[in-house]
């Protein structure tokens, strides 16, 4: 009797052989698709980069335009910062733009008609939106009104407060100094050179400090027994991501260096990215807006966590009329007009959810980001305000619609 072997069929064999590669494939995209859907709002950021590049032959790319970008855009960067701590917590605030023209007004009266240092108007005015905080924190979180209603009627008193202060007239001149918040660079340190030495070795530390990072985040995951991304996926990244931010800063350093506003903005998203990723107040922000009744169960003091996010407001509000006042080296009537529209949409472009509870420091950045190129790019095309008006309006429901779709997708309802 012939002794049957247990032996591979030749189909056995080539699975075998195959179906290692094909899993390692298999779970190498998944982490790709994953993480693209994690950054879908940097990609979209590279897309409008792209074609707006391409609608204006490049002229949104030059040195200049990119750090124009960055001047221009600071002060809704600033609010965008503020705004998408106050949305995530469940609330929203109307009045930051008159709040911001308010305290322009008063630093033109401080810095200009009074003949005060311009650091201790720049300090006086950010004491002014602070107690603006303090006077609409106090209301909401202990009174209990609704934020949308205190502060609609805080976009009315500061505008109005706003015309007080100015006579209904400009003031102007500021000092240089002044000015430098919304105008200046830093640049020349080391000498005149073709290429600003000191902006490429920020670039590469922003590089190596990138690079330390997500390394020592891998490996700690990796210690932990966590899942990681393949190697592969996480070289290319550090790459893609090394390439943008080596570009970003030699186009900084072929114009005029490092604007002010840009550092100004740097210390705010590392401040607040760690207030809301690694503190007890982000997270209990955060449990707010996620279930508000829950978090007081569970010992949050939320009327004190509103009051407190609502001073931060006041403060980032006035800290963004002093970067659009030194930009212009104007405080004017019409100043903030509109801002509080853009710091929103900054805010809802970049993630943060509608009901509260969900959004990133990060993405109201990116989000600001988006319109900020929007506006250039349609600028730079010779398109009529009204029609940057409607896009930047579709963009923001368009935004807003994909939150919603995701919702439902994930909650599995229609």
């Amino acid at each position: 009797m012939t002794k049957l072997e247990n032996r591979p069929t030749d189909n056995t064999v080539a699975a075998s052989q195959v179906h290692p590669a094909s899993n390692k494939f298999t779970n190498w995209l998944s982490h790709v698709l994953a993480d693209l859907g994690k950054n879908g709002i940097f990609l979209a950021l590279i897309a409008v980069v792209v074609l707006f590049t391409v609608l204006t032959d490049g002229i949104l790319l030059r040195p200049q335009n990119i750090s124009n970008l960055i001047v221009q855009n600071g002060y809704i960067l600033v609010l965008a910062i503020g705004m998408v701590m106050v949305i995530i917590a469940g609330h929203i605030d109307l009045s930051v733009g008159s709040v911001a023209a308010f305290v322009g007004a008063c630093s033109g009266v401080f810095a200009v008609n009074w003949g005060l240092p311009w650091w201790l108007a720049i300090v006086l005015s950010l004491a002014i939106g602070a107690l603006v905080g303090v006077w609409q924190g106090f209301w909401i979180a202990y009174v209990g009104i609704p934020a949308f209603i205190v502060t609609l009627a805080g976009m009315l008193i500061f505008r109005g407060l706003a015309l007080v202060v100015l006579g209904n007239a400009n003031i102007g001149s500021f000092p240089a100094e002044y000015r430098a918040l919304g105008n200046g660079f830093l640049t020349d340190v080391f000498g005149k050179f073709p290429i600003d030495p000191l902006t490429i070795g920020v670039g590469v530390i922003a590089v190596v400090a990138l690079i330390v990072q997500q390394v020592r985040t891998r490996a700690g995951r990796q210690k932990y027994g966590q899942e990681v991304e393949p190697l592969a996926w996480f070289v290319t990244k550090l790459v893609l991501i090394t390439a943008v931010i080596s570009a970003f800063a030699y186009a900084l350093a072929s114009y005029k260096g490092i604007p002010i506003t840009l550092i100004v903005l740097a210390v705010l998203v590392m401040i607040y990215g760690i207030i809301m990723n690694r503190s007890v107040f982000g997270r209990h922000i955060y449990a707010i807006g996620g279930n508000r009744h829950a978090a007081e169960l569970s010992g949050v003091k939320a009327r004190r966590v509103d009051f407190m996010l609502f001073v931060n407001m006041g403060v980032l509000a006035a800290l963004a009329g002093l970067i659009f006042t030194a930009r212009l080296n104007l405080a004017g009537p019409k100043a903030g007009d509109g801002f509080e529209l853009e710091a929103i949409s900054a805010a809802f472009i970049g993630g943060a959810a509608v009901q509260g509870g969900v959004g990133t420091i990060a993405g109201a950045i990116i989000g600001g980001l988006i319109i900020g190129v929007l506006n250039n790019g349609m600028s730079i095309m010779g398109i009529g305000i009204e029609w940057q008006q409607a896009v930047k309006g579709l963009v923001l429901l368009l935004a807003v619609a994909f939150d919603v779709y995701n919702k439902r997708r994930a909650g599995g309802g229609r």
